[in-house]
């Protein structure tokens, strides 16, 4: 048996988009439920792993188009996907492309809802990215359930039929 080549012939792609701006380069690997989540950004590259809800083994390695300032960058995790906030090394300069190679893998997609021509929008994009930051702050602070202990009285709809 070949226990090693089970785990490693199951490790697939995780859909990535990605889209740019003037500071920095936005990517998000969508998937959903995710588990064992690693990021490692480097100067020239990130690799991304983690699991998804079926404990698939996904995996993706860019060597990016330029250098990034990888200790001016985040990431932030939600329950259906994790965004990379990528900082540019040079500030203002757009990238035709997010990979250093010109190949387009079937992965890796532009993210057109949220891509645009940004020449001006240095605040506009600061403001999109605290949003953005807080937004996703919301969404990972857990609160308990709402009470659902009126759900089965029903003399509320019975007093207001007979009315």
């Amino acid at each position: 048996m070949h226990w090693a080549a089970g785990p490693a012939m199951a490790r697939q792609h995780a859909k990535t988009l990605w889209y740019d701006r003037p500071k920095y380069v936005f990517m998000e690997f969508c998937v959903e439920d995710s588990t064992d989540v690693r990021v490692l950004l480097e100067d020239h590259r990130i690799v991304f792993s983690c699991k998804n809800g079926d404990g698939v083994e996904l995996y993706n390695e860019i060597e990016f188009y330029a250098k990034v300032n990888s200790k001016d960058s985040q990431d932030k995790r939600s329950g259906r996907s994790i965004t990379c906030f990528v900082r540019k090394w040079k500030e203002k300069v757009a990238w035709p492309r997010l990979t250093k190679e010109d190949i387009k893998p079937v992965w890796l997609s532009v993210d057109y809802d949220n891509w645009r021509d940004w020449e001006g929008d240095e605040e506009v994009e600061l403001a999109q990215v605290e949003h953005y930051a807080e937004l996703l702050q919301k969404v990972n602070t857990k609160k308990p359930p709402p009470a659902m202990d009126d759900l089965d009285d029903d003399s509320d709809s019975a007093d207001a039929t007979s009315n």
